[in-house]
């Protein structure tokens, strides 16, 4: 019956197909594979043209010949972040002789190599070969690098590791001809057997999170992540490692066959599971997998990982594993051979990538000596708050996609607030994505950022969606928009308010998370977003008001009361008095009395604070009820 319900799904998406499902059907991705040495002989302009658009990205060789002419990406596959030293050192060297010694960490753990040629690229593969590695499926409609916490059975929070059971997932679909290019679109899988979330965890199509149920720990399994879309929980639990992959087998043989190729938009799983909802999906796994799997447990994955903030972790047999922040995932292959020899020098020759484009050296017993040396002069253990979980994707420079440069943007942001907002302590989680396709999962940050244009004076500038709440607690949250379209350029000022809020008002170890929850969170986006522009004009006319971001009551995220009582407060820090005698929810009680504008009672008042807090409050004149109506009035571009 569950099937039934999938192929009506599918028929009535099936009206037509996308412009990349016609490219598939004209040959086997292996086809163009086998011809990579033939394209190397004789040069660019001899590959086919679908395969520079599609078919070498079945094996993360991806043309970017409109940024850099006639030169490649590669997407090397690091399953779930874990390398050894030979490996790394064999990345490091090909980067060195192939691609201009540049590399970039990804949000999903693994490497991207950049400026390659493809009369190198039989010399590239042939290297990665030769230590275990691969570039297969790592880009389009295929199966991308699964991740899982970073020290898996090392750690001292994991309960059940999992990197053996990622790479059995890994083995069903891995250089398969079955699977390569037969999705409807791109599936992400994370795997956590720890109870911290340091991959992220229930940010994929498929997310397998340690739970326990009736006393036994296993996984509970949620569905249909993607960007802007937390996984939601499939009511299934998992006790071992057969069901898992009993499980998972299921699931992607009913995606492969059910999931919608029309729209490229709306073909990930989401979309199928929105079309017939995740009861129907979950009990269609059941029947394609011929196993009546329980419903879920109780989900264990919940902890917010505070190892960025010290630098290292304990590992179980009393080694560490030693942090090295590389911020916007920046790296070079020269210091990725020294990692690997730093790593074999003072560790066990084991190095882990992180979600958040770092690095950790495990097996250190000797973190002091490690620490000395002069590597950690260009690279910090541990940086600022700002600095130790910065996250940022491509960007202009190397994704056509990109909106905004992004990677440099988050680093100068980074390094401004580092300055302009010292703090000793603290988790600042800033992700940046260039673009909508949320590459950088901004949606889950602390602070998001997505790139955007923004008009400053009738000029198109770069500029950036602002979002804050993300959660990677408890079963994860999407954070939600503050400032649509902030100019690029003032962002950082925006930005400052918030962590200035932060810094004044946190409590005794309180992650930004946690103060979110606990502050911000009582008040509409519309006030947060207006607060951060106010104070950020405030400071540029340097008018020092002592008003925090709490200092209005709850308000049940009522715009206009939250709009009338700041106003209030506003006229009470510039004037010393009231604007009123007496009030009534969010109005004077007296109707008839008449508001003293601020310039009547202080001489050199801001002409424009003055005309703001009047509309704020003024009950004889038509008073603004949301905030929207007043942010031309604390505008950054007048000052600009």
């Amino acid at each position: 019956m569950q099937l039934q319900v999938l192929e009506k799904a599918y028929e009535a998406r099936s009206k037509k197909v996308n412009k990349i499902e016609t490219v598939k059907n004209l040959k086997n991705p292996m086809e163009a594979f086998e011809k990579i040495t033939e394209y190397a002989r004789e040069g660019y302009d001899a590959i086919e043209d679908e395969d520079k658009k599609y078919f070498l990205k079945c094996f993360g060789i991806f043309d970017k010949d409109g940024l850099t002419p006639k030169q490649f990406m590669m997407r090397v596959r690091v399953a779930g972040g874990h390398l050894n030293a030979i490996q790394a050192k064999k990345i490091g060297e090909i980067a060195k002789n192939f691609g201009q010694d540049y590399i970039d960490i990804t949000t999903r753990a693994q490497i991207e190599l950049r400026f390659l040629n493809i009369e190198d690229m039989p010399a590239v593969l042939n290297g990665l070969e030769e230590v275990g590695l691969t570039s297969y499926q790592t880009g389009v409609d295929n199966f991308r690098n699964i991740v899982t916490d970073p020290f898996d059975k090392d750690g001292f929070d994991n309960v059940l590791p999992s990197y053996d059971l990622l790479k059995k997932i890994e083995k069903t679909f891995l250089k398969n001809p079955d699977w390569i290019s037969t999705l409807p679109r791109k599936f992400n899988t994370g795997i956590s057997g720890s109870l911290a979330n340091r991959c992220n965890v229930f940010g994929h199509d498929c997310s397998l999170v340690l739970a326990q149920k009736d006393g036994v720990y296993g996984y509970n399994m949620f569905l249909g992540g993607r960007v802007g879309m937390i996984a939601k929980n499939a009511d299934i639990f998992l006790a071992n490692e057969e069901e898992v992959l009993q499980a998972y087998g299921a699931l992607i043989a009913i995606f492969q066959k059910y999931g919608f190729r029309d729209n490229r938009n709306k073909n990930r799983l989401h979309f199928l599971i929105e079309a017939v909802g995740m009861a129907e999906i979950s009990a269609a796994i059941r029947d394609v997998a011929g196993v009546n799997f329980a419903t879920a447990g109780d989900t264990m994955t919940q902890i917010d990982p505070v190892d960025s903030e010290h630098g290292k972790i304990q590992l179980r047999d009393g080694s560490f594993g030693v942090q090295i922040i590389v911020p916007s995932g920046i790296f070079t292959g020269s210091d990725l051979i020294k990692v690997s020899e730093l790593s074999q020098n003072y560790g066990n020759n084991e190095i882990r990538f992180s979600v958040e484009q770092n690095i950790y050296i495990l097996g250190v017993k000797d973190t002091a000596a490690l620490l000395e040396d002069s590597f950690f002069t260009k690279y910090k253990n541990i940086n600022t708050p700002y600095f130790n979980n910065l996250v940022a994707c491509a960007g202009t420079k190397h994704c056509a996609f990109g909106v905004i440069e992004n990677k440099e943007d988050a680093i100068e942001m980074a390094a401004y607030l580092s300055k302009a907002v010292p703090l000793e302590s603290g988790r600042v989680r800033m992700y940046w994505s260039a673009c909508v396709k949320g590459c950088g999962t901004h949606e889950i940050g602390d602070i998001g950022f997505e790139g955007c244009k923004a008009k400053v004076k009738g000029q198109t500038e770069d500029g950036v969606h602002i979002t804050i709440g993300g959660k990677i607690v408890s079963e994860g949250k999407n954070g939600y928009t503050v400032i649509k379209s902030a100019p690029l350029k003032f962002s950082k000022y925006f930005v400052e308010t918030l962590v200035l809020e932060y810094k004044k008002l946190r409590l005794k170890n309180e992650s930004f998370e946690a103060f979110h929850d606990r502050i911000l969170a009582q008040y509409s986006h519309a006030y947060l977003g207006f607060y951060m522009q106010l104070q950020a004009y405030l400071r540029s006319k340097n008018i020092a008001i002592d008003l925090n971001i709490n200092k209005i009551p709850k308000t049940g995220h009522i715009e206009e009361f939250e709009l009338f009582e700041l106003g209030r407060k506003l006229y009470f820090a510039l004037s010393k008095q009231e604007p009123y005698t007496a009030y009534n929810r969010f109005t004077n009680e007296n109707p008839r009395e008449k508001l003293i504008p601020l310039n009547k009672i202080v001489s050199d008042i801001d002409k424009n604070i003055n005309e703001l807090v009047f509309k704020m409050l003024d009950v004889e004149a038509k008073r603004a009820v949301v905030f929207s109506e007043l942010l031309p009035l604390i505008s950054l571009a007048d000052n600009d």
